[in-house]
């Protein structure tokens, strides 16, 4: 795997066999982490969906919350839908902890219930992206330093900051590889 970049997916919840694949299609090598010395073995993370409370509760279980801040402040972290809640500055409905790594303000649920799920097209670089939403969360306030990729019905849905990137939707439902891409770029 020579000159591959080395992307772990926290492996806690959701579904990270899915974004392993996606990275796989664009050209990393995917690795499962569950624990701080597979966090230490990898370029950059992938924070899966989920339910972002339970995912809060297995990062503790796990004590990987100061690893995963620590990862964080010197490597690329991709969060989609729970991810992005847990990447966020703040989460409203109901407030919760985060690990304050990228500057928005996201509530959670915001699309409304399992049954509002949808399929949205968007636009990515000037060409259309199927994008999967569940129970999905608006990004209610974008930071100054950060850069808005994609919106759906006027509200960010695609941001990057920094190294950092966030999706409130689920690019690895899809079998289009851009938006794992973009985050390679990153890393």
């Amino acid at each position: 795997m020579v000159g591959k970049k080395r992307v772990g997916v926290l492996a806690l919840q959701g579904d990270f066999a899915k974004h392993a694949e996606s990275l796989e299609r664009a050209g990393a090598e995917a690795v499962e982490v569950r624990t701080r010395e597979a966090l230490e073995g990898v370029d950059a993370l992938v924070v899966p969906g989920g339910e972002s409370t339970t995912m809060l509760k297995l990062i503790g279980y796990e004590d990987l919350w100061e690893p995963l801040r620590a990862f964080g402040q010197k490597k690329p972290i991709f969060g989609t839908c729970a991810g992005a809640i847990l990447l966020a500055k703040h989460v409203l409905n109901p407030t919760q902890v985060s690990l304050d790594l990228v500057d928005l303000d996201v509530e959670r649920n915001a699309y409304g219930r399992q049954l509002d799920s949808h399929i949205a097209q968007l636009e990515l670089e000037g060409s259309p992206l199927e994008a999967v939403f569940i129970r999905a969360p608006i990004i209610r306030r974008v930071g100054a330093g950060a850069q808005v990729l994609a919106t759906h019905n006027g509200d960010p849905v695609l941001v990057t900051e920094g190294k950092h990137m966030v999706a409130t939707f689920h690019p690895e439902l899809t079998c289009d590889p851009r938006v794992h891409e973009i985050f390679l770029r990153r890393v």
